[in-house]
């Protein structure tokens, strides 16, 4: 196998990892542990006593599951070995520990006074030269409110992922300042690959020694910390396509790595140790490209749980929605405290071109680029699944046995099996090239990758157009003609099938995503050296696991301009600026080409030159979280594993979820039913500012906002109004609106999402 075939088949595992997250409670309490024994992975949460010191927790701990031994035998059957139980023991994230436990071993533990619960640990899995300029961080010098930011200087992001590949190009510090005086942290890798730029660098993979260091293998690390925060790398380019200067979104910000994904496996331990550093450190932005399928109640999930900590010290954090999109109900991260990050295309495309026999040429996508294939030889034309078999029309594995295909174009079917592993099927059964066309729930999302053969992915609607060709003519023909980096193109951006969507099923009442940003097609540095050169690669891979870090870098921009603001401020700034409409001006659309929903779309695509001077926003405290968790119905203890503290739900009262001061509204209506939601503004503008509120109601809700005019005085003012949202007799599933605050300097816009009970 040559090294580009090995190349193109690793990216192919990678990106089936990235489009089929989930969360599997039973796997991950067993899953590479002693389940042969009856031990599995569980997270601990206890009271501790005030005689121990948080300190000293984790002797405490130790001496907790001291009693408990378990003994495995050697290889051979002479003596045996000890099963480590401890795991890890938090104090900030969670008052507990992590180890391994068999079920009656933990319902023992369960009756004693300082256990308050226990879940299992669960198993999460990994979920840009452009992307800069499409989003305008790249002005002239000396222009824009960008200079605000200092390009991140001073901030330290913090990725949460596989490692990181210390000697890329992408994490050099030319130029770069030390790190704030705040930094506690350690980089394993040592100088010179620590430098001012990496700055912190660990492994929390359960077994590895502390020392160990955060290499990445997979390569989704080193992408997603080169898109937050790389340096600038000119001539970066993959397969010679998207070629330029390849530049994080924050390039003067530092980076620290927090390793706790291995082949592709995330325990939710190892996310709580990794968390638990990273807040110890000082990192300032976080940024999570990883997540869960199935939901969990906030106090059982160990995501929440943590960033809820790290969001209460301070830390804004960016998460990826989720890759298991377009049906609905798919987001996770979901936490109001979390920005939950959609994914959506850019301006980009790596052409591919399909020529028919019949004249028509029909746009597609291909990563390589295959310079020997000759457009103009127009080959024989074959759909091995006309015969209505699925499995041949994903030309899936051994598929395409008895199908003569040898020097021909094939078409196959995107699902079942990877996009690039199609290629391979296609290659060993003697086919010249592959063209890949889209099902219809795929609609015109198309990517650029790294196919085994000449290749060309094509949208579902051009895909039909392929099939009645084939049945129009007992010769069809087709080639392929490559045309390199196209840019400008229309339907800019918009949001990606894979994209998962809301509502949230663990509290739909906040609308989730929160807002889109570039997933799909991102050139970002990659651990392996170029075949042909040796020289530092970069790669392009899609996800929300790309569009997050983007997100995350330009956290970074806004918190180096207003280091004082809170995350919810950061986050508020973000959505009230966003973009409702694509670089055409029409409204930003799906994946089919329509309009995109709240649901899939958020408050829009970021925005970040607004973001940094967004008028108002919608600000919130740890306090206020509270009010929230006692309204979803949660206990008093189970608030408490959240929030580290003891809750009285009678003293603070309770909110219903639409009620939180966030920056969007979602709510469900029955007919003839109003609702009044609060909101309060804090002025982070200029002084002595008038607002008027401009309203884009739902089609079936009447919609009144008190006052309708707003008069902040100073910086800092804060100004509470009222929406009053009443539904008319019209019978409908779903609606969507904007609440605008407008003044002479600012547009200040939520979206509105109302669902209708009957």
């Amino acid at each position: 196998m040559s090294t580009q075939k090995h190349s193109s088949f690793f990216f192919l595992l990678l990106i089936q990892a990235f489009l089929f997250p989930f969360i599997n409670t039973n796997a991950s309490s067993t899953a590479g542990d002693f389940n042969n024994v009856g031990l599995k992975r569980f997270i601990v949460s206890v009271r501790r006593p005030e005689d121990v010191k948080q300190e000293q927790s984790k002797q405490w701990y130790e001496s907790l599951l001291a009693p408990l031994t378990t003994v495995v035998s050697k290889a051979g059957g002479e003596g045996g070995v000890e099963i480590p139980r401890l795991l890890h023991s938090y104090s900030d994230v969670l008052s507990g520990f992590s180890a391994r436990l068999t079920e009656n071993e933990l319902d023992d533990m369960s009756k004693m006074d300082w256990y308050v619960n226990a879940i299992p640990d669960p198993v999460y899995k990994l979920h840009t030269t452009h992307s800069p300029e499409f989003l305008g961080l790249i002005q002239p010098a000396g222009g824009g409110l960008l200079n605000a930011s200092k390009q991140g200087e001073g901030i330290i992001i913090g990725l949460l992922d596989t490692g990181i590949t210390a000697d890329h190009p992408s994490f050099s510090d030319h130029g770069l300042p030390p790190p704030p005086p705040k930094w506690k942290g350690r980089c394993n890798y040592g100088k010179p690959l620590c430098n001012n730029k990496l700055i912190g660098a660990r492994s929390f993979i359960t077994g590895e020694p502390d020392k160990a260091l955060p290499v990445d293998q997979e390569g989704h690390g080193t992408h997603t910390a080169s898109t937050a925060a790389g340096a600038a790398v000119s001539n970066a380019s993959a397969f010679g396509n998207a070629a330029g200067t390849a530049v994080g979104m924050a390039a003067r910000a530092h980076i620290a790595a927090y390793k706790v994904c291995s082949d592709d496996l995330c325990f939710g331990s190892d996310i709580l140790a990794g968390m638990e550093a990273a807040i110890e450190d000082g990192v300032d932005v976080l940024s999570i490209s990883l997540g869960g399928g199935s939901p969990l109640y906030f106090y059982e999930d160990p995501m929440a749980i943590s960033t809820f900590t790290a969001m209460s010290k301070g830390i804004f954090i960016s998460a990826s929605a989720g890759n298991d999109g377009p049906g609905k109900e798919t987001v996770v991260n979901d936490a109001p405290w979390v920005l939950t990050v959609a994914a959506s295309t850019m301006d980009r495309r790596i052409v591919a071109d399909v020529m028919l026999g019949n004249g028509k040429v029909l746009k597609g996508e291909s990563l390589n680029q295959t310079k020997d294939f000759p457009a103009k030889n127009m080959l024989p034309l074959v759909f091995p699944g006309g015969n209505g078999d699925e499995i041949t029309a994903a030309c899936d594995e051994g598929s395409l046995a008895g199908f003569d295909v040898r020097g021909k174009v094939v078409v196959c079917q995107r699902g079942i099996n990877g996009r690039v592993m199609k290629g391979s099927v296609v290659k060993e059964a003697g086919g010249a090239a592959m063209i890949l066309i889209n099902t219809e729930i795929g609609g015109y999302t198309t990517f650029a990758e790294p196919h085994v053969l000449p290749a060309s992915h094509v949208s579902h609607e051009d895909g039909l157009k392929i099939l009645e060709y084939i049945n129009s003519t007992r010769t069809p023909t087709a080639s392929i003609a490559f045309g390199g980096t196209e840019l400008k193109t229309p339907f800019s951006p918009s949001i990606a099938d894979f994209s998962s969507r809301g509502p949230s099923k663990v509290s739909p009442g906040i609308l989730k995503p929160d807002i889109t940003g570039p997933g799909v097609s991102v050139l970002a540095a990659w651990p392996e050296l170029e075949p042909a050169t040796q020289n530092p690669s970069f790669n392009i891979i899609s996800g929300t696991s790309m569009s997050c870090p983007h997100l995350s870098g330009i956290a970074a921009l806004i918190k180096a301009a207003h280091p004082n603001w809170s995350p919810a401020a950061v986050k508020s700034a973000m959505l009230t600026t966003a973009d409702v409409v694509d670089h055409g001006g029409n409204p930003i659309s799906n994946e089919k080409r329509k309009p995109a929903d709240h649901y899939a779309l958020g408050a829009g695509h970021v925005n970040p030159e607004k973001a940094l001077n967004p008028g108002l926003v919608y600000n919130l405290k740890k306090e206020d979280y509270i009010s929230y968790f006692c309204g979803l119905g949660y206990s008093e203890s189970m608030i408490s594993v959240i929030v580290k503290q003891e809750v009285n739900c009678s003293k603070v009262g309770s909110i219903k979820e639409a009620e939180l001061n966030y920056p969007s509204f979602s709510a469900e209506l029955r007919v003839g039913e109003t609702l009044i939601l609060r909101r309060v503004l804090t002025n982070v503008g200029e002084e002595c500012q008038n607002y008027r509120a401009d309203i884009d109601e739902p089609e079936g809700v009447m919609v009144t906002v008190k006052p309708n005019n707003l008069t902040f005085h100073k910086v800092n003012d804060q100004k509470e109004f009222s929406i009053i949202l009443k539904r008319s007799k019209k019978r409908l599933k779903m609606a969507k609106g904007y609440l605008k605050w407008v003044s002479e300097n600012h547009l200040v816009r939520s979206p509105i999402l109302i669902s209708f009970k009957q």
